[in-house]
């Protein structure tokens, strides 16, 4: 699995450390890690603090490749930032497609209660002529 992580230094262990700060869980699905979470590098590893890298860990936790975020990083603001695409806007955005999502509901509903009107309107038309055939045949039998 990718997560996103800062590159810290343990000094009381004296090495470096990867703090988990998020997770992919789709393509463009990331969810912030909220408790603090770290992986132990070694101390043989050289790698810059407070760097920002890409780690893909293994499902039982290993790390099987790192590479540093700033290309990944540099995407994002091109791609999201670049084009105005802030948290706003995507909240707005959110809330037109609810509202558009209620009010195709609220005339899904309209247009299934008409259409039980109209066959009700149907039925009752339907029993009228019934009735004023049964009308018709019986003056036609009395006469």
């Amino acid at each position: 699995m990718l997560y996103l992580a800062q590159v810290c230094k343990n000094e009381f262990l004296e090495q470096y450390q990867l703090r988990l700060l998020a997770r992919q869980e789709a393509e463009h699905l990331w969810t912030i890690i909220s408790e603090e979470a770290v992986i132990l590098l070694g101390k043989g590893s050289t790698i810059n603090d407070n760097l920002l890298v890409l780690v893909d860990l293994s499902p039982t936790g290993d790390i099987e490749k790192i590479e540093d975020a700033t290309q990944w990083v540099i995407y994002l603001v091109q791609t999201y930032l670049a084009s105005g695409i802030t948290p706003e806007f995507l909240q707005q955005e959110a809330q037109l497609a609810e509202q558009w999502r209620q009010s195709l509901t609220l005339k899904s509903q309209d247009l299934a209660r008409r259409s039980l009107e109209l066959e009700a309107r149907r039925e009752q038309i339907q029993a009228l002529e019934e009735s004023i055939q049964r009308d018709k045949n019986g003056s036609e039998n009395n006469s």
